[in-house]
């Protein structure tokens, strides 16, 4: 059985030499959730963007990943690094940087490609207790409707 890391390279090494793929095959192929194989996709096209239509030829992908420094100062690391990254170390990690012109809820909600369930989650844990027409308790009982709706699909696929 793979680890995470090895399907992580295996999928960035399939992404970067395929020319055309969708990023559902790519997480069904590869047994990855999509969101991890939508950021992995969105860092690789920041990272290689070809020059011209005759210039397709993938980077160089390194073979291993080395653990990353823990100095206290902070570096910006490569999209690719980011892409490779498995577990932050406990410290912030990049997947809690806010996007770029991410103005309100919903930019993060689509920048994360969040499906119905999961923004519905997303808007009662922001709001939770602060707005007159939606109390803690409301808040908490559609958190876990839409939990208990986000499992059973999940199930269902999976079945």
């Amino acid at each position: 059985m793979k680890t995470k890391k090895q399907k992580r390279l295996d999928a960035i090494k399939y992404m970067t030499t395929v020319k055309n793929y969708k990023i559902t095959a790519v997480a069904k192929r590869f047994n990855m959730p999509y969101n991890t194989v939508w950021g992995i996709h969105n860092k690789l096209k920041n990272t290689y963007k070809p020059v011209n239509t005759s210039d397709t030829t993938p980077p160089v992908l390194p073979t291993n990943v080395s653990k990353s420094n823990t100095t206290k100062k902070k570096s910006k690391s490569s999209p690719l690094d980011r892409a490779l990254r498995l577990v932050s170390d406990g410290s912030t990690a990049d997947y809690y940087e806010l996007p770029k012109n991410a103005n309100e809820l919903q930019d993060l909600i689509s920048h994360k490609n969040m499906n119905a369930q999961i923004g519905e989650i997303f808007r009662a844990c922001y709001r939770y207790g602060e707005v007159a027409h939606s109390k803690m308790l409301r808040d908490a009982k559609k958190i876990k409707y839409y939990a208990e709706a986000e499992i059973k699909r999940l199930e269902n696929m999976n079945g």
